[in-house]
């Protein structure tokens, strides 16, 4: 298997998907974002 991009080692790649109303509203996305990525616990 070949890789494409950099070759760093410690790098890291994050691939993500958004469906619904995720994809098509910035807002909620960006809400839901913030949320997951919070150190509160609700």
């Amino acid at each position: 298997m070949s890789t494409r991009g950099v070759h760093k080692t410690e790098s890291s790649t994050i691939t993500s998907r958004m469906l619904g109303i995720f994809r098509t509203d910035n807002k909620a996305r960006e809400e839901f974002i913030s949320l997951i990525h919070s150190p509160k616990k609700y």
